[in-house]
């Protein structure tokens, strides 16, 4: 797997601002991590770039 440590991550818009459940996206040339922004050394989940432009277009739609 990638070295994630030098990725700059951005918290969703989605996000509430007052300690609620929290994602932080990074992107990296071909994937995506996600992780929750309380626990950033908690593991990430890394996709392909495509698969999360996929599930953003499937969430729009929806």
């Amino acid at each position: 797997m990638s070295d994630w440590s030098t990725v700059l991550f951005r918290k969703s818009s989605r996000s509430s601002t007052n300690g609620g459940q929290c994602v932080e996206v990074g992107f990296r040339p071909g994937l995506v991590a996600v992780r929750d922004s309380k626990c950033p050394a908690g593991g990430l989940i890394v996709l392909p770039a495509t698969t999360w432009a996929e599930a953003l277009s499937a969430l729009q739609t929806s």
